[in-house]
């Protein structure tokens, strides 16, 4: 693939009290009059995370047509599994006209430095506001997952139910003297996108020479063939660069990271890293929204797919 960078999308300009700074986790969702919405985490002054969207013009995907005043989604009461920031990955419209946002819940912890577990919730005004499910995780953690069970890719399965690919694991490591989380790709299956089994398939492992962890996948569905775009957290340099992998059925997958294309520039807003591509087809064109340095610190950014 070959991709054309068009450039920064949005980024937070610090006037809103709940997005005073980034803009992470581009996450698409095509509403009823045409219009793009790209939900995105942002943070406040104390860096707690909260959701909004930024509307943007299909035709042209560098032209902001509304953000949102207040963030759709807040965090969870003191004490709770999202009580420091909540963070969405994947919006589902379902049959009967609601939406579902996945979400993972950011709480802070002492013996190990944070935990990430999944949530869900439910708008009924098109994507304006969201009510949480349910105060607890969707995705809690079990004997294998302890510590993540997050960033989730969710989609209506062929027949009914619903498929997912998100991140999992119960590790750390010690990487130039800071501990970082190690996790591979989880696939499982759910009958009503609520209840979901306690621990999923692994899918997609990490090279533990060269990565400890991957970050949101995005899958996108061909006529013959699934496609996975996803975060690799390299270990050397210690940042995100993205990587792309294929498969027939969704659950064996070849990488093929030297395919995706999409790479670091030599400088600017995405020079240090690359992450969380969410790819959308507009029209004739492909589009893929990213974050750069920083998790997002540098806002949003679009490509434009040249070549296959």
């Amino acid at each position: 693939m070959k991709w054309r960078k068009l450039g920064v999308v949005w980024q937070a300009s610090g006037d809103l009290w709940w997005a005073r700074k980034y803009a992470t986790c581009p996450t698409p969702l095509w509403l009823k009059n045409g219009t793009l919405r790209i939900y995105i985490q942002c943070r406040d002054e104390y860096n707690v995370g909260r959701i909004g969207f930024v509307d943007i013009d299909p035709e042209n995907p560098l032209r902001v047509l509304r953000v949102s005043e207040s963030p759709v989604l807040d965090v969870g009461a003191p004490g709770s599994f999202d009580d420091n920031g909540v963070f969405q990955t994947s919006v589902v419209p379902t049959q009967d006209g609601r939406l579902f946002m996945y979400f993972v819940g950011f709480e802070l912890c002492h013996r190990i430095r944070y935990r990430l577990l999944t949530g869900l919730a439910v708008s009924y005004d098109d994507g304006e506001s969201f009510k949480k499910v349910k105060t607890t995780p969707i995705l809690e953690r079990s004997a294998t997952e302890m510590h993540f069970r997050c960033g989730p890719f969710v989609s209506p399965a062929v027949g009914g139910g619903y498929r997912m690919w998100y991140v999992a694991g119960g590790e750390w490591e010690e990487i130039d003297g800071k501990t970082m989380p190690v996790y591979d790709i989880r696939y499982a299956e759910s009958a009503d996108g609520i209840n979901w089994p306690e621990e999923g398939r692994v899918v997609l492992s990490v090279d533990r020479e060269k990565e400890h962890g991957f970050g949101r996948p995005y899958v996108v569905q061909r006529d013959n063939f699934y496609q996975l775009f996803y975060g690799i957290r390299k270990k050397i340099p210690c940042a995100y660069r993205m990587g792309y992998a294929e498969s027939s059925d969704g659950l064996h997958w070849v990488r093929k990271d030297a395919e995706m294309g999409l790479d670091v520039s030599d400088q600017g807003w995405d020079s240090d890293a690359i992450e969380y591509a969410a790819i959308v087809k507009a029209g004739n064109r492909t589009l893929c929204f990213y974050n750069g340095n920083d998790f997002g610190a540098t806002g949003f950014g679009v490509a434009m797919l040249e070549v296959e």
